[in-house]
């Protein structure tokens, strides 16, 4: 069932009871009046709501006390605005200034688009150069918008009609490669644009004029040697030499990579300071190897202040000393005046990745909230740092849980851990104990373990690794990754939304680390106290929400914010619970943002899709929403929403397609990337791909066998070590082979089911069990037989009730699983809220919200209805189609 409002009705009628909602600004807290860092109202000029990155608006009009009536106004496919592209999916978070919505579009483009009416006004597409694909966000101010383009390029655009007025190549004005800039969202303050790179072999943040796109300043976050940083505090550093030694070959780490400043930053006109966050290093070997820069890589990881005008330093605060597990903290830094035991302060809220917030000082870098040094496990081969900071007040968890293998137990804790890492094994009755005599045996020799602390590595945040692999957390896809923050004045809260996909890292592994193939990618927000660090609430909502899905809090304490299963949200802001949702029919990468427009108040989100963590599974768009109170926009289904998203592939997927069983004797072999190989190299294979097949597909009831390969299978180079089938997280089989030995498993279900090695964990298999549907023709009825989906409101909200379908099925069955409508306009099913099998009839009791969306209006839509059903130990999927009358 998909919840609509879900105010207590208690509560709206004593809320309604009083005057109707205005377009009034709730006073700000004292002390939180500096420049730039107010409540929006009218409009919302900066991708981050104000130049202190809160998105925190004063506007009240739309409250949870008339949620019900929200609805949407317009929506605006913005790739179909000339000149048109199939363009979809992009990270971008819109801008409104004067009633008129700016934004990237999904091919890079810019576009106008009218608040009041979605309208287009101008788009721009440029001629001469390429557009840069991803983008996240324009920027507006004397008179101009300003983005960024193919080449390194920014670009001015006159705000009212679009006509570019000038694009300048920063790199080449001041004669030094400054990285990729062409990515992160621009800033505008008094005169200045600032722009970040967003990749490079040395990245750095520019500074141009906002007249004529003259270069000003730039700050590399990989600073050459011999460059004397002291900062307000009178504390010296030469950032470059921090990198260690220049290497034999001439190579200078500092030089080479890394200190990318991913993500927007935040201006302190009061101050005069301009605050940036610059990621992990990547030089000299991997992100993942250490061994050639000793030293705390200045300025990785690390919060940076410059002045607005000259770029000169200011302070800086590392969070992550010698980065090894591409944990960089680079979401957009939040700015907001808070009272802290009694003190007015200046804050500054940093981190993102490591699930830490450090709470800074903004004048000086000084901790606000306390923050302790604490003794890390070392390996002598990384180099890694004896210390890393660590707030007092964590909000995510620090390590890993290694939960029992159990049917009970899924998916289970966020925070689980996959089997068979870190030498965590399953026993017998499914327990994951550690095992020192495991894989990670060869690296005791090298490993320090603080006084007192554990003697093995537990997942735990920082743990090191060298050639093997070892499973921690967060991880370069977790902890709040480059989502935005959302800082509210009503609340004093702090708004943090995160993402859980442990990763495991060694040398070698692609992409700054391997996220464990099986595990559940989710995620959620938290709010914590501003003043003292302690989280007030957390919603685990399910989805990740660590790429792009950021919150925007308002002064009537409600928070909107969108999920990759394509809903938008509107949440309470002081207790994280859901009060109205909305399906826009595509994921959402951005933040939300909230304006007015002819007297009233609008929402507006761009459902435009991206990728992260879910790939190729993740619904993309080009849909530009806007809501306000008494909205009747509706889609060509007649309904309000978009369809529901496709599913999300929530479980890392494994590595290769799937093959049929039958075409493969339904057999895998362990420890082989393929069924043929006979060579030195192809032995004992630890690859992910050393499960062949990797992704095994068969009917129910089939018997697969697992097999070590030995010399019967391959006589010149057969397996040498015992391998296993470690199946998770249900825990149903675990046969340790060697070499020639089989194990036998008969799949009585349909479902995924994952599996791992324990002799090296990388190696990851899933058995994918499909039901063979018999059809029930005639079987189903749905009562009444005409689906009436109206609402008496003309608001999406208003659509109530239940619809009743009825299936005859042989007698014996039960229920074993849920039971799903196939739908015309929807990819996934809609599920019943409730089912009973009682004699021969099954019967389902579906949600009339849930199907709304899915299902057009006529005379004859087509419904299958599917269930999975049991008699004496056999599962069968039953199915049956009927035609029915929908009305809207």
């Amino acid at each position: 069932m998909r919840p609509r409002t879900l105010v207590p009705v208690l509560l709206v009628l004593a809320v309604t009871a009083g005057p109707p909602g205005a377009l009034a600004q709730i006073p700000e807290r004292p002390g939180t009046g500096s420049p730039g860092l107010e409540p929006t109202g009218a409009d919302m000029p900066t991708v981050g709501g104000n130049l202190g990155n809160q998105h925190y608006s004063g506007l009240t009009q739309i409250a949870a006390r008339n949620l019900d009536r929200l609805g949407p106004a317009w929506r605006t496919h913005v790739s179909a605005v000339a000149p048109a592209t199939d363009d979809v999916g992009q990270q971008t978070t819109p801008i409104v200034a004067d009633g008129v919505i700016y934004t990237d579009t999904p091919g890079g483009e810019v576009i106008a688009v009218d608040g009041a009416t979605g309208a287009p006004r101008w788009k721009w597409a440029p001629e001469g150069f390429a557009t840069a694909d991803t983008r996240r966000g324009v920027s507006i101010g004397d008179g101009k918008v300003y983005t960024l383009a193919d080449g390194d390029r920014v670009v001015a655009l006159d705000k009212d009609t679009g006509r570019q007025v000038w694009a300048v190549q920063p790199s080449v004005q001041a004669g030094v490669d400054l990285g990729s800039i062409d990515r992160v969202a621009t800033v505008h303050h008094d005169g200045v644009v600032y722009a970040h790179a967003a990749n490079g072999d040395r990245a750095a943040v520019v500074a141009v004029r906002a007249a004529d796109g003259g270069y000003l300043w730039h700050f590399f976050g990989g600073p050459g040697r011999g460059m004397i940083f002291t900062d307000v505090n009178g504390r010296s550093v030469d950032a470059g030499a921090t990198w260690g030694p220049v290497l034999p070959d001439g190579t200078e780490c500092n030089l080479e990579g890394g200190a990318t400043p991913w993500m927007h930053g935040a201006a302190d006109p009061a101050l005069g300071l301009y605050y940036m966050t610059f990621g992990n290093p990547r030089s000299c070997r991997t992100s993942q190897d250490g061994s050639l820069r000793p030293g705390d890589n200045l300025f990785s990881d690390t919060v940076v202040a410059v002045d607005l005008k000259t770029g000169a330093y200011r302070w800086h605060y590392q969070s992550i000393r010698h980065d090894i597990w591409d944990m960089d903290n680079v979401h957009p830094p939040t700015l907001a005046d808070i009272t802290v035991d009694g003190r007015h302060r200046k804050a500054l809220f940093y981190g993102s990745k490591s699930g830490h917030q450090l709470v800074l000082d903004r004048t000086d870098g000084r901790p606000v909230l306390p923050v302790t040094e604490r003794p890390m496990i070392q390996d002598s081969r990384q180099k890694n740092a004896a210390t890393q900071p660590f707030p007092v007040k964590r909000l995510l968890p620090e390590c890993l849980v290694w939960q029992k293998l159990d049917p009970r137990t899924v998916p289970g804790d966020p925070w689980r851990a996959v089997p068979n890492y870190n030498g965590y094994q399953a026993d017998a009755n499914g327990n994951l104990v550690f095992n020192p005599d495991s894989y990670v045996a060869a690296d005791e020799p090298f490993l320090t373990y603080p006084q007192g602390r554990t003697d093995h590595r537990r997942g735990c945040l920082y743990d090191p690794q060298w050639d093997l692999p070892i499973l921690s957390t967060t991880s370069p896809n977790g902890g709040g990754d480059w989502s935005n923050n959302s800082y509210s004045h009503r609340t004093n809260l702090v708004y943090f939304p995160y993402g859980t996909n442990p990763a495991a890292h060694w040398n070698g592994a692609a992409s700054n680390g391997q996220r464990a193939i099986g595990q559940y990618q989710t995620g959620g927000i938290l709010a914590y106290d501003a003043s003292t660090g302690e989280v007030r609430w957390r919603n685990h909502l399910g989805t990740d929400m660590a790429h792009g899905q950021g919150p925007l809090t308002t002064a009537s304490d409600l928070l909107f914010v969108g999920q990759a299963d394509g809903r938008l949200l509107a949440m309470d802001a002081r207790k994280g619970t859901i009060l109205w949702q909305f399906q826009t029919g595509s994921a959402i990468s951005g933040a939300p943002i909230t304006y007015t427009a002819g007297g009233e108040q609008y929402v507006a989100v761009l459902a435009a899709g991206a990728t992260n963590p879910y790939g190729a599974s993740v619904t993309q768009g080009d849909s530009l929403w806007a809501f306000k109170l008494g909205g009747t926009h509706t889609t060509e289904s007649g309904s309000q929403e978009g369809p529901d998203t496709a599913p999300l592939t929530i479980r890392r997927p494994v590595q290769g397609g799937p093959v049929e069983g039958a075409t493969v004797n339904n057999t895998v072999y362990l420890g082989r990337q393929d069924r043929t190989t006979d060579t030195a190299p192809a032995a004992d294979s630890t690859s992910q791909r050393g499960m062949a097949p990797t992704h095994l597909r068969v009917p129910v009831g089939t018997t697969v066998t697992f097999r070590n390969p030995g010399a019967e299978t391959f006589p010149n180079f057969p397996n040498r070590l015992p391998h296993c089938a470690t199946q998770y997280f249900e825990g149903l089989f675990n046969p340790r082979l060697d070499p020639g030995e089989t194990f036998e498993f008969t799949f009585g279900r349909a479902g995924e089911y994952y599996f791992n090695d324990c002799t090296d964990p990388r190696p990851a298999g899933k058995i994918e069990v499909y039901p063979t549907p018999r059809d029930l023709p005639g079987a189903l009825r749905f009562l009444p037989s005409t689906i009436d989906l109206g609402s008496p409101t003309g608001i999406f909200t208003g659509v109530r009730g239940t619809v009743a379908a009825t299936l005859r099925v042989p007698a014996g069955y039960r229920l074993d699983g849920d039971v799903v409508l196939s739908t015309p306009l929807s990819r996934a099913p809609v599920t019943a809220v409730r089912a009973t099998v009682i004699g021969g009839t099954l019967t389902a009791i579906f949600d009339k919200a849930d199907l709304d969306n899915n299902v057009p209006e006529g005379d004859a839509v087509a419904l299958t209805l599917s269930a999975d059903l049991l008699n004496r130990g056999e599962q069968q999927r039953f199915t049956s189609t009927t035609p029915v009358r929908v009305v809207k």
